[in-house]
């Protein structure tokens, strides 16, 4: 499982590439790298910076999807289930992926008793 966690320490004081042993990839239109460990990446374009006293949102056009191959379904979309994703919350890790409905399905209509 790929595990990529390196929000703790700031990117001025440490160089996260070689601190967590990622290889820099030559992004397609942004001038920053890429993960290459990283099932997607995605290159932006930072339109407008909000701040909010404890943080700053950021708002980007995005320019570009990279993903990897292994992780496109036959259908041609990306399959979140095969990347085997983490989340961070209040010094807990989670999984992700497991697909737990689609969207519509509260409204779906129910198919009729003998028709398929």
């Amino acid at each position: 499982m790929l595990q990529i966690g390196a929000g703790v320490k700031s990117g001025k004081d440490v160089d996260k590439f070689e601190s967590m042993n990622l290889t820099k990839q030559k992004a397609n239109i942004v001038k920053c790298p890429m993960i290459e460990e990283s099932p997607v990446s995605v290159e932006c374009k930072v339109k407008e910076i909000r701040e909010f006293g404890s943080h700053h949102t950021f708002i980007a056009e995005v320019l570009a999807i990279n993903a990897d191959e292994k992780y496109i379904n036959s259908n041609g979309a990306f399959d979140i289930s095969k990347c085997n994703l983490i989340a961070y919350s209040n010094g807990h890790y989670y999984s992700l992926g497991r697909k737990i409905g689609k969207f519509g399905f509260s409204v779906e209509k129910k198919k009729k008793k003998g028709r398929k």
